[in-house]
C-alpha cells in the first residue's frame, strides 16, 4: 500500500464529514491524549511524539518583495501515526506529508510530498532541530534560528528565521480546548520570527523580508465527531501585537470559539468558548465551494473590531486534503497582516 492510500485509511477521508474534517473526530483507543498540567520539556517537545495520532509543524510567513509587492508563503509537515509508537525501517506506523505554497495577490501555487516513517525520507530530530521530507528542510542549531526551504513544479523558496521574542502557549499553559466536550490538543507557537531570503516564481528569483509563524500541535483526537471542520486565525498588529484565534464549526453551522492574545513582549491572555466573535462578511466562490474571505473578528475584552481579508481569494489548498490557507490584511481598530486557514468546506 502506497504512502497516500495509507493517508486516505488513516484519516477516512471518504467519510470525514461524518467524522470530523479529515476523520479528526473519530475514535483515539490505544493513542495516548492530551492531558491538562502538562510540562513541556525542550528540545524534546520541539520532536516527534509517535504515542499520539496526529502531528504538525506548521509555518507560515507575510512577505514582501524590494517592490512593495505582497506574498504569503506556507511550509508544513504533518505526522500521522497508524498505531502508536515508533518502528525501525518499514515496520514504522508513522505516516508523514508536507506541504508547501506560495501566495501572491495575482497566484497561489501549492504542492505536497508523502513519506513513511523508519526509513530515513521524513522525520523531526529535536536536537540540533531538523524536520524533512525529502529534500524539504526545516533547521537550525535550535528553533530560534532556522533555514527553511521547499520546491515545487512552478516554485521554490529559501528562507532565513530569526527568533525575536518567546514561546507562547495557547489555552490552560499549552493545553487547547476544541469542543464543549473537550477535545483537545497541545498547542505552542513561536510567532516572532523575522524572516529574509528569496522566493522563485515563474517569472523569476525575487528577495523577500518579512515575519513568520510556527505553529506546534499535536494530539489523538482534536475534534469532536460531530465537527465538521475551523476557520483558524493568526494575526500579527502593527502595535506588535498579536492574535491567534480558532473557530470549529459542527454540524449546525454554530462554532466552539477559542483565542490568545499576545503582548508585544510575548505575555499571552487565553480566551475561552464565546470571548471571540468570528462572523463572516463576504463569500468567494473557489473550486466549486463557497468559501468566506472576508470576516469580521470582535475581542471586546481588547477592544478589539477587525475586518480580515484575504490577499487572494483563490488560495485554494487543492491537495488530497483540500482546504483554504493564504495570507490576509487586517483593518480597524488594530491594523496588521496575518494568515487564515480554512477547512472542511463541501463543495455545492
Amino acid at each position: 500500500m502506497n504512502a497516500r492510500a495509507l493517508i486516505f485509511l488513516l484519516l477516512g477521508v471518504g467519510n470525514a464529514f461524518a467524522q470530523g474534517f479529515a476523520g479528526l473526530g473519530t475514535d483515539a483507543e490505544g493513542f495516548a491524549v492530551p492531558e491538562p498540567g502538562k510540562r513541556f520539556e525542550f528540545p524534546q517537545d520541539h520532536g516527534a511524539h509517535p504515542d499520539y495520532r496526529i502531528e504538525w509543524w506548521y509555518l507560515t510567513a507575510n512577505l514582501t518583495g524590494p517592490d512593495g509587492a505582497d506574498y504569503g508563503l506556507q511550509w508544513t509537515l504533518f505526522r500521522s501515526a497508524l498505531a502508536p509508537g515508533e518502528a525501525e525501517g518499514w515496520e514504522s506506523p508513522q505516516v508523514w506529508f508536507g506541504h508547501a505554497a506560495v501566495t501572491s495577490a495575482a497566484t497561489h501555487l501549492s504542492t505536497e510530498r508523502f513519506a513513511r516513517g523508519g526509513i530515513g525520507q521524513a522525520g523531526v530530530i529535536a536536537k540540533p532541530f531538523a524536520a524533512w521530507i525529502d529534500a524539504w528542510q526545516m533547521e537550525g542549531d535550535s528553533l530560534d534560528r532556522l533555514q527553511l526551504s521547499a520546491t515545487g513544479n512552478d516554485f521554490a523558496y529559501d528562507i532565513a528565521m530569526h527568533a525575536e521574542g518567546p514561546l507562547v502557549f495557547h489555552g490552560a499553559g499549552g493545553y487547547s480546548v476544541k469542543s464543549a466536550k473537550g477535545q483537545a490538543s497541545y498547542y505552542y507557537s513561536q510567532p516572532f520570527f523575522s524572516v529574509e531570503g528569496t522566493i522563485s516564481l515563474p517569472e523569476g528569483e525575487i528577495r523577500v523580508r518579512g515575519t513568520a509563524w510556527l505553529d506546534r500541535e499535536w494530539s489523538s483526537q482534536p475534534l469532536a465527531d460531530d465537527q465538521n471542520g475551523w476557520d483558524w486565525f493568526s494575526l500579527s498588529f502593527d502595535t506588535g501585537e498579536k492574535l491567534m484565534g480558532f473557530r470549529v464549526r459542527d454540524a449546525a453551522d454554530s462554532g466552539f470559539t477559542s483565542a490568545t492574545w499576545i503582548a508585544a513582549d510575548g505575555a499571552v491572555t487565553p480566551y475561552g468558548d464565546g470571548k471571540l466573535v468570528a462572523t463572516p462578511l463576504e463569500t468567494s466562490w473557489v473550486e466549486g465551494r463557497e468559501i468566506p474571505t472576508r470576516w469580521r473578528l470582535v475581542l471586546p475584552d481588547r477592544a478589539l473590531d477587525v475586518t480580515v481579508g484575504a490577499l487572494n481569494s483563490q488560495a485554494w489548498m487543492g491537495l488530497s486534503i483540500p482546504y483554504w490557507e493564504g495570507p490576509v490584511r487586517v483593518a480597524g481598530t488594530h491594523p496588521g497582516k496575518g494568515y487564515l486557514e480554512m477547512t472542511g468546506y463541501q463543495r455545492r
